[in-house]
This record gives C-alpha cells, sequence and structure tokens, in this order.
C-alpha cells in the first residue's frame, strides 16, 4: 500500500515575496489585522486609497515611496523618525543577508534591487528629516545634539576610547549607511547637517583633558572631513575663522571648530577654562610619597594619549591640505590663530585674551609632522623655503619680529645682492628691506607684536604666491616660538618657583620650632598646598613635553633647519 505524500505547499509568488519583505521593513499592514508586532502600523487611508485606484492591498516598489511618507506621518507611532528610519535600514540590511541564500538568481537579482532601493529611500528621508525635522510628527524629547551623531561615534568607535568611556550610547553601526548619506547627495542638502555636527563634536570636548575621552570625537572628526563634502562644509562653517570685535586668542581657541581639539592637553590651564578629569590631581597628587613605577607609568599614559591627539589633529589638517579647495582655509586659520596669539611671546601672557600653552604646544607637535616630509637630513627642500616670505607674505603678520640669524655684514650682503638684481634699475629698498636694515641691532622678537590679526601684512604689490613648504616652515618656526619655546621658558619659571616656595617653607618651619604660632602653622600649611600644586603642574609639563625625548629631538629641527637659510624666526 503506497504511503500518501503530504500536499505541497503553495509557492509564492515573486510579487508576494516582495510584499512580505517590503513589510518587514517599513512595520506596515495594509489590512486590519491583529498586528504581531505593536509596532507595526495599520495604515487605513493608504490602503482605502490603493483600493480605490483597483490596485491589490501588496506592497511593491511603486508604493514604496508613498508607504513610507504616510508611516512617517502616522501620529500613532510613538518611534521617533530617525530611529524609525534607522531601524528601516537595518531590517533591510538583515533582509538582503536572507535573500543572498536564494537559489533562483532571477528571483534574488529582483529582489536584491526591491532592498537596495528601500536602502537608498531609508538614507534619503534621513537626509529630509535632519534638515527639517519638523517635517514629519516627532514626540522625541530633543537632546541638543544631532541624532546622526551617535551613529558616527558608532562608526568609529574603539576600545581605547580614552578613560571617559564610550560615548556611542549602544548605537550599532550601520554597514554602508553613513558613506552613502555622505556620498550621495548634494552640498546644500548636508552642508546644515554638517555643520551641525561640527558644532556637536567641538561640544564634546571643550571641557576634556587628556585624560578624558577626545579620541572618539577626533575620530568622528577626521572620518567626516574625509569626504568631500565634509571638507568643505567644515571650513565654509562660521566657526571655522570666528568673527566679531572681541576676536582674540582665546575667543578663537574656544569657538572655533578646531580650537577646542587643540586645547585638550595634559598642561594645566587657567581655572576659567578647567578641563576634566585634572589629569595634576588624578596621576600625580601627592608625588612625593608615590612610588617610581606608578609616576613612570602615568607619564606613558599622558605620552601615549598626547601622541594620539597630535596623530589624528596631524590627519584631520593633512586631509584638509590635501583637498586643493580647502587647503587655503587651512593655512588662514593657523595663521589667524598664529596671529591672534603674538602676545604669547611676552614675558607676561593674559590667559584671557590669549590661548592656552596646551593648544600652542599641541600646534606645535602637529605642524612638526606636517613639516616632516621636507626636514629631511639633507635638505631636499631646501630651496622651496624663500627668506623674503617673512616681508612679502600676505598670510603671517611678522611686522613684530626682528631677530635674526645673520651678521650685519651678511644682511648688508643679502641686500646689496637684491638691489643689484633688480631689473627696473631702482636702488630703494621696499618696507620689508627697511624693517630688516633697522633690525640688524635687534636681539629680541616678539615682544612688541600687538596680538592683532587685522595689521596690514603686505603691500599690494608685494603679494607673492608662496608655496605650502615654504609657508608651513615658517609657520611652524613661529608656532614654536611661541608655544613649545614658551612653554620651556615657563617650565624655567615654574620650578623657580618651587624652589623659592620651598626656601621659604624651610624658614617658616625653623621659626615654628623656635617659635610657635597659629599665624606660622597657616602660612606654613598654605605654602605646601601651594607646593604640591605646583609640584602637580611641574610633572604635567615633564609628562608632555620633557620626557618624550623623540618629540625634543623633533622639535629641536625647524630651528637648525632655519640656521641655514640665513633666517629664524625662533630665537
Amino acid at each position: 500500500m503506497a504511503t500518501p505524500t503530504a500536499p505541497r505547499k503553495p509557492q509564492r509568488s515573486p510579487e508576494e515575496i516582495e510584499d512580505i519583505i517590503l513589510r518587514k521593513i517599513f512595520l506596515v499592514s495594509l489590512t486590519d489585522s491583529e498586528p504581531s508586532d505593536p509596532r507595526i502600523v495599520y495604515l487605513e487611508l493608504t490602503a482605502a486609497e490603493i483600493l480605490s485606484e483597483s490596485k491589490e492591498l501588496r506592497l511593491s516598489r511603486d508604493l514604496m515611496e508613498r508607504i513610507l511618507i504616510d508611516r512617517l506621518s502616522a501620529s500613532a507611532t510613538a518611534e521617533p523618525p530617525f530611529q524609525y528610519l534607522i531601524g528601516c535600514y537595518r531590517r533591510a540590511y538583515d533582509e538582503s543577508k536572507k535573500i543572498s541564500s536564494m537559489k533562483d538568481p532571477n528571483l534574488r537579482s529582483q529582489l536584491d534591487s526591491v532592498i537596495k532601493q528601500a536602502k537608498k529611500l531609508c538614507v534619503s528621508y534621513c537626509r529630509i528629516h535632519l534638515g527639517n525635522p519638523e517635517l514629519f510628527p516627532n514626540n522625541e524629547v530633543k537632546s541638543g545634539t544631532s541624532p546622526l551623531l551617535q551613529l558616527v561615534f558608532s562608526e568609529v568607535s574603539s576600545s581605547l576610547d580614552g578613560f571617559g568611556g564610550s560615548s556611542s550610547g549602544g548605537t550599532q553601526s550601520l554597514p554602508g549607511f553613513l558613506d552613502e548619506f555622505f556620498r550621495d547627495s548634494d552640498f546644500d542638502t548636508l552642508d546644515p547637517i554638517l555643520k551641525g555636527l561640527y558644532e556637536d563634536l567641538r561640544g564634546t570636548v571643550i571641557k576634556v583633558s587628556a585624560l578624558g575621552n577626545f579620541q572618539q570625537p577626533l575620530r568622528a572628526l577626521l572620518y567626516l572631513v574625509n569626504f568631500p563634502v565634509g571638507a568643505k562644509s567644515l571650513v565654509n562653517h562660521l566657526w571655522w575663522i570666528p568673527k566679531g570685535i572681541y576676536l582674540n586668542g582665546r575667543v578663537i581657541e574656544m569657538t572655533s571648530i578646531l580650537g577646542p581639539f587643540f586645547h585638550v592637553s595634559a598642561l594645566l590651564d587657567d581655572s576659567i577654562f578647567k578641563t576634566q578629569p585634572d589629569v595634576g590631581q588624578q596621576c600625580f597628587s601627592e608625588a612625593s610619597t608615590r612610588r617610581p613605577a606608578d609616576l613612570l607609568s602615568s607619564f606613558t599614559t599622558i605620552k601615549t594619549v598626547m601622541n594620539s591627539l597630535y596623530d589624528g589633529l596631524s590627519e584631520v589638517l593633512l586631509s584638509l591640505l590635501k583637498n586643493t579647495d580647502t587647503r587655503e582655509n587651512v593655512l588662514d586659520y593657523l595663521a589667524e590663530v598664529i596671529n591672534l596669539n603674538s602676545s604669547r611671546a611676552q614675558i607676561q601672557v593674559d590667559p584671557i585674551s590669549c590661548a592656552s600653552s596646551g593648544m600652542f604646544v599641541n600646534l606645535s607637535a602637529v605642524m612638526l609632522r606636517l613639516c616632516d616630509p621636507f626636514l629631511d637630513a639633507n635638505l631636499m627642500k631646501r630651496d622651496k623655503i624663500d627668506p623674503k616670505y617673512v616681508f612679502h607674505n600676505n598670510r603671517l603678520d611678522l611686522s613684530g619680529l626682528t631677530a635674526l640669524h645673520a651678521s650685519s655684514d651678511e644682511v648688508a650682503e643679502w641686500l646689496n645682492k637684491k638691489k643689484l638684481g633688480k631689473t627696473d634699475g631702482s636702488t630703494q629698498h621696499t618696507d620689508g628691506e627697511n624693517r630688516l636694515l633697522q633690525s640688524q641691532k635687534a636681539t629680541s622678537s616678539g615682544s612688541s607684536a600687538s596680538g592683532s590679526s587685522n595689521v596690514k601684512l603686505a603691500s599690494s604689490s608685494d603679494k607673492t604666491k608662496y608655496p605650502f613648504i615654504c609657508e608651513c616652515f615658517f609657520m611652524t618656526a613661529r608656532v614654536l616660538h611661541l608655544g613649545l619655546l614658551k612653554a620651556f621658558s615657563d617650565f624655567k619659571h615654574l620650578v623657580q618657583d618651587i624652589q623659592r616656595c620651598e626656601d621659604t617653607l624651610s624658614t617658616l618651619k625653623a621659626m615654628q620650632e623656635q617659635t610657635p604660632t597659629p599665624a606660622l602653622e597657616r602660612d606654613i600649611s598654605r605654602l605646601e598646598k601651594e607646593i604640591e600644586l605646583y609640584s602637580q603642574e611641574k610633572l604635567c609639563y615633564e609628562a608632555q613635553i620633557l620626557r618624550d625625548i623623540t618629540k625634543i629631538n623633533e622639535y629641536s629641527m625647524p630651528p637648525r633647519l632655519a640656521q641655514n637659510d640665513q633666517l629664524s624666526l625662533c630665537p
């Protein structure tokens, strides 16, 4: 007796499979049945419209955008539009993996095309929503930051994201979403979205120290500027180079997009601009009682995170400099930072009007990395460095500098050669040459700098286009003068202050032993606290600058190279 065979399950048509997949992706239903997923929304009006058009109640690629708009416009949905669209993209991604095992190549290709269209539609409406957040009903409480920021963080997240922990908020990366979001659109659509992201990134690091989580925002910044539209949007941001009558060195550090990233440091800043975690307290409190191994561990940690910062900032600037559309903007920004902080060369620096030492030490390290390709031992690019840049450039204000690495005879000989080589027969010196003659007896630079970037840099007839190597060289030399060399000077004064406090403390303790008084006890206690804070600051300087011997060797390169070119901006 033959065994009865079970009836074969009817095979679904491609249209039915397409309908099932799209309903799963968009979480919608066109029939009033009890949904298995509470997130599924019944689009009653849409279903009625489809029936009135004598069509089947079935989702297809032709109805896809219409369904998505109605789903986003449904007031019953509790899921915010952006989260819903991200969920749709993720479900579409999952469905694309499922159909990869289908045996029918024609059906697989057809469904793959439908899913790709669904993903593209999700990305497109994410842009529309972020650019026009009031377009669709949104019950989500505004957080003040772009919802896209967490996706960018998840894209660049790492297990080594500083001591502050991860900031991705548990959001998982969506393969291909961000790449499609930023590549397949026009500048006008993405510009306001990117500008918001840059402002959010700036805000995440503005109060962060070297021990905080700056790595993730920095990688996010690098990720965005690697897109051509991202680079263009950044340099066209109002906060790329802030404007205003109150603009000074500190303002550009704290309000520009890149400024807070350069502000991240292990060095102590003014209490108004204090960052967290406190590096001195966390790494060097009661240092005199700590084991040498503990101090060495702190030094190594700070050295590691600071080099991570230097590398990241260098990559950001290098990415922008390689792009011919943004290179000039980068040089303008660097020049503005330098010009606005020229008063850092003075003995006493106003912390309210000048950028922090941390920023300029960081900038010194970054500029040296940019110079690295042409600071070779054989000076192969030496001919690209033109000493006349000091007098005729229209970017850096070097009018207050007077130090020359040349004797009076060498200066006179150089000027005479220039005078004889003039084609118009003129023997008159230019304004720059007159300044050069006046500077022969000068021994210091920068002390009379005004700190303003609005000083006329060169007459219109003197403006010359200099190669990047030349501009980078002189900017680096100037930054070293205002940054690293100034930090060395500050460190020296700090050591002297500690020595004076210790001498005074010894005297007070001797007096206390002979004639104890409450006043002496208070003075001793106050001095001990001061010495503790001074010691923490001193160790922070050592950790970021002095302990990194490799960096010190690098820092010494530009002045040596400058000596071979007659003109040095470094004392």
